[in-house]
């Protein structure tokens, strides 16, 4: 069903504004976990942007009515992401004095499965934030590029952290840190001409080893670092991380890189099971794929590698250096056979 044959009607383009955004996902390498009030991160947090993973939004607007939201997730209405998206609204009205003066009618699909391990509500509310950006445009008359891309970045986090990154591509921080402009308020794009080639061209499959619904929502296990004895000296080492990641991506360290951004999922991982109560994320699959990545790096000194989300799939990094083909197969033979499904989704990060 089109935004224009659910509401049927005639004067169409004149009662409404119908505007179409798409925003893809991002992976964390420094991990955000822990938030204060206002979604402040607790740390700083810095992301790849993907490519091909991303949610595609049509946002009709009919003004002068009643205010009310109507979501449609591939098709099918979502009566209780409607009553998200209202209150997300409602919270956003002092920085878009117009948003409550109509209905809206929103169509959104994702180029990636449900429950993959891609962050759904970072690509999600980075594209509703993008297309209130367009009626912005329209209903306020400012377009002035990269503020108003700084402010969609805003808007994106306050529906949801991590999204606020999502409005940039390449590498992206969040969170006041050693990269210059950084903000908690919104995400920046971390300087290309600061980078290595070698990090510029990455892969990103993830595997899919459970498809179910996550044990614990990534707003329970934000909240949990409330009262995690070990929260503070989390928050800190992310903070200190921010050095070692900023001369690796500037002299092309590999290996120093695979480090960091392994321990960094681990750490994740650990603080879940040191909360109270505990949550064991991983699967048995997870562990099978971990152990075989180690071995196979000691064997062959290429450089596949993981990172992991608020889950138990595993996101498998590796560049494009001449090194992929031999990386490629050895997924397909001997870590694909841990899927629930043999599922994968393939990505890339490229810019």
């Amino acid at each position: 069903m089109t935004t224009q044959e659910f509401l049927g009607k005639e004067d169409f383009a004149i009662s409404t504004q119908t505007v179409s955004e798409s925003c893809p996902s991002n992976i964390a390498l420094i991990k955000y976990w822990g938030k204060y009030d206002n979604q402040i991160p607790a740390n700083p947090s810095i992301s790849y942007t993907l490519n091909h993973c991303k949610t595609n939004t049509t946002m009709g607007f009919l003004a002068d009515e009643p205010f009310s939201v109507q979501t449609f997730l591939s098709g099918n209405e979502e009566i209780k992401f409607a009553e998200k998206i209202e209150k997300y609204f409602r919270n956003i009205e002092q920085y878009l004095p117009w948003i409550l003066k109509g209905k809206y009618i929103i169509e959104t699909e994702n180029t990636f499965p449900h429950s993959s391990g891609i962050a759904s509500s970072a690509s999600g509310f980075g594209a509703i934030a993008k297309c209130l950006m367009r009626l912005d445009v329209v209903f306020a008359g400012k377009d002035s590029g990269e503020e108003s891309l700084k402010k969609a970045s805003f808007l994106a986090r306050l529906g949801s952290g991590s999204a606020c990154r999502s409005l940039y591509d390449g590498l992206v921080v969040w969170g006041q840190s050693q990269v210059k402009g950084s903000s908690d308020l919104y995400a920046v794009k971390y300087p290309d001409e600061e980078i290595d080639a070698v990090f510029k061209d990455f892969n990103d499959w993830v595997l899919l080893i459970h498809e179910g619904q996550k044990s614990v929502s990534s707003t329970v296990g934000h909240g949990l670092m409330k009262t995690n004895p070990y929260a503070e000296r989390r928050f800190l080492e992310a903070r200190e991380n921010f050095g070692p990641m900023k001369e690796i991506l500037e002299n092309g360290d590999m290996q120093s890189f695979i480090k960091l951004v392994e321990h960094e999922a681990l750490t994740l991982h650990a603080m879940m099971m040191m909360s109270d109560p505990a949550f064991i994320l991983m699967k048995t699959g997870t562990l099978e794929v971990i152990n075989k990545i180690w071995d196979f790096r000691r064997e062959t000194q290429l450089p596949l590698f993981f990172t992991l989300d608020a889950g138990a799939n595993v996101h498998l990094l590796f560049p494009n250096d001449g090194s992929e083909g031999k990386i490629k197969a050895f997924i397909e033979s001997e870590l694909l056979q841990h899927t629930q499904n043999n599922g994968v989704v393939k990505d890339i990060m490229k810019f």
